[in-house]
Parts: C-alpha cells; structure tokens; sequence
C-alpha cells in the first residue's frame, strides 16, 4: 500500500475531527531552517529523529527543536537492544513513508503495523501547541497536544514518555 500523501493525511485529521492549522512555507530540512520560521508558524518546533538498534527494532523520536540529548541515553527508556544509531533513508521511507527532511509525528498513519516505537519528549507535550510536518517539509501543521494524543490513539501507537529535563540517575554530578 502506497504512503498517504499530505492532502490524504490533512483530510483524514479533518475527518476524525482533529483541530489543526496547516501553513505553507519554502521546504526546510532541518531544525536550523525551520527556526527562520518561528514568527510565521506558531507552536513549539519540534526535532526527530528516526533511529534503529542493534537488532534493527525502528524508533522515531520526538523532542523539542532545542533539546539536546545524546542517543546513548535515550537507549534506556526506548528498551533499546544495543547501540542506537539514525536509520537508512530507505527505512524511513519503507516504514514511515517519508524522505530525510520531512521525519514528523504524522507519518505514523503510514504504519498500520507498529513497526516504529514513538517517543516524545514531554517538554513538548506541555506546549500551547506542537508543529509537525503533514507528511512534506514545505508545511507545518499546528496542533495541540490533546489533538497530537488523538491522532496517535487513532494510529493505535503509544508514545513512550520522554523525560529530557531530568538527568538519569547514573549521570555523574555536575559541579
């Protein structure tokens, strides 16, 4: 079955009653060119990251624009067997659909199956509202947390929470 395509997906969020505002803008590839969009798009950037393990189990993770976070510490709270590292192209777009560049929340309605493990920083779920790519990188759609956990209820996935802010108990001290 082909991936959706971004009016495909826009319609589906307005059929199930998905409040969302969806804006226009020259394709950005990564957080530094959608920070030039700030002023135009509201709602809190978002980072993602599609990545896999040692024994190819597949992740996509959300965070904050500004979230700095190394891989090795997600590998714990994802249940990650081995090292993590960011998947091929041809695995993102085998699983979610997309190309390098438009990596988005919304992607997992092209994965029917639950071949992805979700993520998402709980920085983000505390935002007014949260900017995703519709499936493409020259829109952003805006939604509210409560609309994002009902578009991933409706997809049947279960995001794992995220907790940045808080080191993990085995971080040294700072000081």
């Amino acid at each position: 079955m082909p991936p959706l395509t971004p009016d495909v997906l826009l319609a589906r969020l307005s059929a199930y009653g998905i409040p969302s505002e969806t804006f226009s803008h020259p394709p950005v590839h990564t957080v530094a060119d959608a920070r030039r969009l700030r002023g135009a798009v509201p709602g809190a950037q978002t980072k993602n990251l599609f990545l896999r393990d040692a024994k190819k189990t597949y992740f996509l993770v959300t965070l904050a624009a500004d979230a700095d976070v190394k891989l090795k510490r997600l590998r714990t709270p994802l249940g990650a067997r081995g090292a993590l590292s960011f998947a091929s192209p041809e695995a993102l777009f085998k699983r979610l659909g997309v190309l390098p560049g438009s990596v988005t929340l919304l992607a997992l309605a092209n994965d029917p199956e639950h071949r992805v493990t979700v993520a998402i920083d709980t920085a983000l779920l505390r935002a007014d509202a949260i900017g995703c790519h519709p499936l493409t990188n020259t829109r952003t759609t805006v939604l509210s947390p409560d609309a994002l956990r009902t578009f991933l209820a409706l997809t049947g996935h279960v995001p794992v929470l995220l907790d940045l802010e808080t080191p993990p108990a085995d971080a040294p001290a700072e000081g």
